[in-house]
């Protein structure tokens, strides 16, 4: 939509979100002489490199350490501070979870947890490293906020934000390359939902490196007679329960994406909402109660059936039922 400044698809480039991730906390660091940075030996991966280049004073490297990683941050916390903790998403908060939840969120404290090497895109990396529960372990947490940046440019809006933001935070972030849709006009706000393409047939609300997937799947299917409405939810955790509703309330059918396990995550989030408010037809796509194993983002998301072909196939078929 114009009014949301989105790139056309020929303009679209490749940036990891953890890019941008990089770029928005060292301008966070700017604006806030309170933020500082914590890492567990993996500074050049989470890209919180040029953080510490740029502050080294206000950066700590705990090494291999994950459950003092966001002890030591809380504390930090508790007299002032905005601490960033980076690792990969399977150790954190896959390995200390228990810790985030009692040092942090159980106390509200002021941190941010940032997950790397999330999800499919992890590819060769594996199951071990390809952390797809994470969203739903973070999602049930009390007092925490979940953010999945779309590209790389909402990355760094969302890394600022959540710097100005007063409560916990997880932001999740992939290790490869993905489209960049957004621009810099492109509106972001922690618990918003955006309508990236209009529609009256369908509704995908999809989250982080799948929704230009989605973009794509709206403009083909639009070819095939059905006219799709994107919604790109950045923000899994406060849901924006009006956007999602005013949409499939328009549409009455609803397809969720991501890349992540369903059970629990967005399209857990989002049946949640509509069996409570506004029953409809929906079909969840994402990685169904089962784990990752090498290989490129494509073939990954080609095997889970998550690609482009799959999207279009699962809008054809719930547009087609009755």
């Amino acid at each position: 939509m114009k009014n949301l400044h989105l790139l056309d698809h020929k303009d679209w480039g490749l940036e990891p979100t953890r890019k941008g991730f990089g770029k928005g906390l060292v301008k966070a660091g700017e604006l806030s002489d309170q933020v500082v940075a914590l890492c567990a030996d993996l500074t050049g991966s989470t890209q919180i490199e040029p953080f510490a280049k740029a502050y080294p004073d206000r950066f700590i490297e705990v090494g291999i350490a994950e459950q003092n990683l966001v002890t030591v941050a809380s504390g930090m916390a508790k007299m002032g501070k905005v601490p960033f903790t980076a690792s990969y998403a399977a150790f954190s908060p896959g390995r200390n979870w228990e810790q985030i939840k009692t040092t942090i969120a159980l106390n509200n404290q002021n941190v941010k947890i940032v997950g790397a090497h999330a999800g499919l895109y992890t590819g060769p990396d594996g199951a071990t490293h390809q952390m797809l529960e994470d969203i739903a372990l973070m999602r049930v947490m009390p007092n925490m906020v979940v953010v999945v940046p779309g590209d790389s440019v909402e990355a760094e809006k969302a890394t600022i934000a959540l710097s100005q933001d007063k409560r916990p935070g997880y932001i999740r972030l992939a290790r490869d390359k993905s489209p960049v849709v957004t621009t810099e006009d492109t509106p972001f706000e922690i618990g918003k939902a955006y309508v990236f393409s209009p529609g009256q047939d369908v509704t995908i609300v999809s989250t982080g490196v799948l929704t230009p997937i989605a973009l794509e799947a709206a403009d083909k299917l639009f070819h095939d007679g059905i006219d799709v409405e994107v919604v790109h939810c950045p923000t899994i955790k406060p849901l924006d329960a009006a956007t999602i509703l005013t949409s499939a309330k328009k549409t009455k059918r609803v397809v969720t994406l991501e890349e992540a396990q369903a059970i629990g995550g967005l399209g857990g989030a989002v049946s949640e909402l509509l069996s409570e408010h506004l029953p409809v037809p929906i079909i969840r796509m994402g990685v169904k109660d089962t784990y990752g194993q090498s290989g490129t983002p494509e073939e990954l998301l080609n095997h889970y059936g998550l690609s482009l072909k799959h999207v279009m196939m699962n809008v054809h078929d719930i547009f087609e039922s009755k």
